[in-house]
């Protein structure tokens, strides 16, 4: 892993100017610290769209304060991207082309020709088409190209002290909703909502998919006993938002 590291410290030696697509989750925080620590002129870009939660624009806010770096938000009206709101099977390739297309420009305007992302090595493209956006418009992926996992990153972000090393993957909000079905803001609301009541009930790593007025929690296994014991405080907080709740068999 000694190796990476380095090969993903001379990445930023020798491009001294990047933006950076940053989510404020881990594989973009790892980069954006490297860059930090090579010198390099790095600059996070958050793109804030109705798909990503607050606390990811908060996470975001928090590590670049930590880092003493600043951070330019592009907020991004997706609603009026009418073919990625109908959610066709594609719906990632035509948001990525979107966020990232705004992004470019904006980086552009600021002096900035060089763009990069967090994709790692573990991630799949056949899993992933947004990734293929992200070929079509010459986006570098530095973790990607160094061959650094998606357990190297959590554990050289350890070594980095970053907040982020073992902050859960999180898919956008978009993915609750099943595909073929538009996407509202309303749907996109209570995901988001009642997945934060859960995490503050105690739950981890969950989803709630939104199905019309039924709402389908996803668990890691281990967490099936506190769900029935706290049946009836989950179905009341999730009560806001939906008429049913039921509870996935298929664990996360």
């Amino acid at each position: 892993m000694m190796t990476k590291s380095i090969k993903l410290t001379n990445f930023f030696m020798e491009n001294r100017k990047v933006a950076l697509a940053f989510s404020g989750g881990t594989d973009s925080s790892l980069l954006l610290s490297y860059g930090k620590q090579a010198n390099c002129d790095i600059r996070p870009y958050f793109v804030k769209a109705a798909f990503q939660p607050e606390f990811e624009l908060d996470d975001a806010k928090r590590l670049c304060e930590e880092l003493g770096i600043g951070l330019s938000v592009i907020e991004l009206d997706i609603f009026t991207c009418e073919e990625v709101i109908k959610n066709p099977k594609n719906r990632c390739y035509l948001c990525k082309q979107q966020i990232f297309s705004n992004l470019i420009e904006r980086a552009k305007k600021d002096g900035y020709s060089t763009i990069v992302d967090g994709t790692n090595a573990s991630d799949d493209s056949a899993d992933r088409p947004g990734m293929l956006a992200l070929k079509e418009l010459s986006v570098f992926s530095p973790l990607k190209e160094c061959g650094i996992s998606k357990d190297e990153v959590r554990a050289l972000s350890r070594q980095a002290g970053l907040f982020t090393a073992d902050k859960p993957s999180y898919a956008c909000l978009a993915t609750r909703i099943p595909t073929g079905t538009k996407i509202t803001g309303i749907a996109l609301e209570a995901a988001e909502n009642s997945e934060k009541r859960l995490l503050e009930l105690g739950f981890s790593n969950l989803r709630v998919r939104v199905l019309g007025s039924m709402a389908k929690l996803q668990l890691p296994k281990e967490q099936y006993d506190k769900a029935i014991g706290m049946n009836d405080q989950i179905v009341d907080v999730l009560s806001e938002y939906f008429t049913d709740v039921v509870l996935d068999l298929k664990p996360r």
